[in-house]
């Protein structure tokens, strides 16, 4: 993957927004300042100029219609007039007036989290202090030959697994939860986590020492209390999945990632555990990316699958997250129905929706899923 070597320019409508909410969670992690001014400055900058991810996460505004979806209480004035000029001088191929990037968006989100684990692992190198030398496409250039470098290195400095570092937890139906205590051979651990599952928890950049690089802003959050370290382990301690989660002010656990192996999602046949052990847990509300990726979502005090949804009040929440998942729910509400439709109807494909939302589509113009269509 390559990256764009410097920051492009995008007239984005809600750019305020976006720097808003970048601020707005480094302050509700308790970033350090450094790391704070590069999410504030190189972060944003690469948010509103070189993001590429589909709609809804970055939306063209073509129209004022389109201008006026993204905004309860009516879009700015300026932005109106803009898209106006634009649309009066329209021409087939023609680039958007304006753009609209949801700052809250899994792929937002997600490439912030990358960011983050970049940026924490050079605390105590020579780079600590001079971040802003470093614009946000070099920072993830280097993420992802780091992360290529972790491949060719796993075999180096093997370890085996240590029977007193882990404590079991849970036993599912195909292999048990254990947690990765705290103790003198937690990072060894984490080094064979790492080498098993090829990445980054346990990748120190002083492999004799285990010391620096990505396997120590784990292990020092871990060390300090501030993080839990859980892995899913079937025969002879083979790691499978590995979960993270941040101890919040209260005791409770906020999921933090759930990987499979090389981070990639874990293999649908672990999923009923998965789903058991959250349940063990006494987690807050959010809900993961990781989570989501799998289909499971945290509504109503517990941890549930996507199809299993009923209530309207769990499936609005699933909308509002993650729309795309709503073609898993066995039956969306006739809320959620509409709603979908209004945003993407394709998502309600294979669902029964009620003639009148059929017809609806019709007279707007917008293609009608292959549905079944329920009678009054």
């Amino acid at each position: 993957m390559s990256h764009q070597a410097t920051y492009l320019a995008r007239n984005v409508v809600n750019a305020p927004e976006i720097k808003t909410r970048i601020t707005e969670r480094s302050q509700q992690r308790g970033d350090s300042q450094e790391i704070a001014t590069w999410l504030h400055n190189h972060f944003y900058r690469y948010v509103v100029g070189n993001l590429l991810a589909p709609p809804p996460a970055v939306q063209p505004i073509y129209t004022t219609d389109d201008l006026q979806q993204r905004y309860r209480n009516g879009p700015p004035a300026w932005a109106m007039a803009v898209v106006a000029r634009a649309a009066s001088a329209h021409r087939d191929g023609a680039e958007p007036a304006l753009w609209w990037i949801n700052p809250e968006s899994d792929a937002v989100l997600a490439l912030e989290t990358r960011l983050l684990e970049f940026l924490q692992s050079r605390v105590g190198t020579s780079l600590e202090g001079k971040l802003m030398r470093i614009n946000c496409p070099q920072a993830l250039e280097r993420w992802e030959q780091e992360h290529r470098a972790f491949e060719t290195r796993q075999l180096a400095g093997w370890r085996s697994h240590n029977p007193q570092a882990v404590a079991p937890l849970w036993q599912g139906s195909n292999g048990e939860f254990v947690e990765l205590l705290p103790t003198a051979a937690l990072r060894e651990e984490m080094a064979y986590e790492s080498q098993m599952m090829r990445h980054c928890l346990g990748q120190f950049a002083n492999r004799r020492h285990l010391t620096g690089g990505y396997g120590e802003h784990y292990a020092e959050s871990c060390e300090q209390g501030r993080m839990r370290i859980f892995s899913y382990r079937t025969g002879q301690q083979q790691p499978r999945i590995t979960i993270s989660a941040w101890v919040q002010d209260d005791g409770r656990l906020r999921i933090d990632q759930i990987k499979g192996k090389q981070n990639r999602p874990p293999i649908d046949r672990y999923r009923t555990d998965v789903l058991g052990f959250l349940n063990q847990l006494p987690t807050s509300e959010d809900t993961p990316d990781d989570a989501l990726g799998m289909r499971l979502v945290r509504v109503a005090s517990r941890w549930h699958e996507v199809e299993a949804l009923t209530q309207e009040s769990d499936q609005l929440h699933l909308w509002q997250r993650q729309p795309g998942l709503l073609q898993h729910l066995r039956q969306p509400t006739p809320l959620v129905q509409w709603l979908a439709a209004a945003r993407d109807s394709s998502v309600l494909a294979g669902h029964a929706i009620s003639p009148a939302l059929a017809y609806a589509l019709q007279q707007a113009g917008k293609p009608v899923p292959a549905t079944k269509v329920t009678t009054p």
